[in-house]
């Protein structure tokens, strides 16, 4: 596909953002909840639950769901999430963590664990792959937000440490504890962006063949399809050639 960026989210392609939308709302509202139970239920003073908001805004969530979320982080008798984190190996020795937020630990490792082994993969321990990535922010705007000239200005003055841009989106690192302020100062600048998270970044990458870029794609879409996963992040690189015939 032209303009696979190797670094992001397999579910910001197109085919499957329309596949998985319904489930996006979901995992939005999830977030929401969780930021709002861990600070203070006001976004102006709960960064994170800033962010949560805007990116739900981003994908046209309506109000009334968001604000559902938000008081669901106060109700009574409510889900108690928890924030997990996966590792392990996909097909070609691609290391894959896969982020969750769970009121079931045991019903979400099992799940993964099952989406690893019938995809060409296998799960491991805590720590196995996430030392060869960065914990970084990563801040994204659609194309029509800008030229790339125009956002890289605006991101470095930002504070942020590298941009990448395509002919989908802009995608904006930053450092780990800088993601709010660089987030609220480009929000400022050129409007909310469509997502601002941390997320990990894989130090080097590998390129994957059309035969295990199909296992691959089936691994990250079946962790991506259970309710519970939030982020898939990976250190492969599919081919735009390879991508395109996949479809």
């Amino acid at each position: 596909m032209a303009g696979h960026s190797k670094f992001k989210n397999i579910m910001h392609r197109k085919g499957a953002q329309d596949k998985k939308r319904s489930s996006m709302f979901s995992k939005l509202s999830r977030e929401i909840t969780v930021a709002a139970k861990m600070g203070m239920p006001d976004p102006d003073m709960n960064p994170r639950l800033r962010l949560a908001i805007n990116a739900a805004k981003a994908q046209s969530m309506p109000k009334d769901n968001i604000q559902r979320a938000v008081d669901k982080a106060n109700a009574a008798g409510g889900e108690n999430y928890e924030e997990v984190r996966y590792e392990g190996y996909g097909p070609a020795g691609i290391a894959i963590i896969v982020e969750a937020l769970t009121d079931n630990r045991n019903r979400t490792a099992t799940n993964v664990r099952t989406a690893f082994s019938k995809n060409g993969g296998n799960l491991g321990a805590s720590g196995a792959v996430s030392h060869g990535f960065d914990r970084v922010g990563l801040i994204t705007y659609p194309a029509s937000a800008g030229d790339a000239d125009a956002i890289f200005e605006a991101a470095l003055e930002a504070g942020a440490e590298d941009v990448s841009s395509n002919e989908d989106e802009h995608e904006i690192w930053t450092a780990m504890d800088a993601l709010h302020e660089v987030a609220k100062a480009l929000e400022a600048k050129i409007g909310a962006a469509d997502s601002a998270k941390l997320a990990w970044k894989p130090q080097t990458t590998i390129e994957v063949d059309e035969a295990n870029a199909a296992s691959l794609l089936k691994l990250v879409d079946a962790l991506e399809d259970d309710d519970d996963v939030q982020t898939v992040w990976g250190n492969y690189e599919v081919p735009d050639a390879v991508m395109e015939k996949l479809g």
